[in-house]
């Protein structure tokens, strides 16, 4: 189970990065978003955490985007 989980969630416009409680942005696209998060939870995970990136479907539940050690870095988005 991921230590540090990013969210990436749309409102209205844009898109926002949720981590602990601050969120960041906003960017302009989800793929911006799913870099930008991607990237910081690679860092994460080179210092020994395990790190994931999860997107909000339509449904309003969350999906695991990227995982740290099981997908690869850079990402092919």
């Amino acid at each position: 189970m991921p230590q540090a989980r990013y969210f990436i969630v749309r409102n209205e416009d844009a898109w926002l990065i949720r981590y602990a409680d601050e969120e960041f942005g906003p960017y302009k696209t989800q793929n911006e978003a799913l870099l930008f998060a991607i990237d910081a939870a690679h860092k994460l995970g080179k210092h020994g955490d395990c790190a994931q990136v999860c997107l909000m479907g339509e449904n309003g539940h969350f999906h695991p985007q990227w995982t740290y050690g099981q997908d690869s870095y850079p990402p092919g988005i």
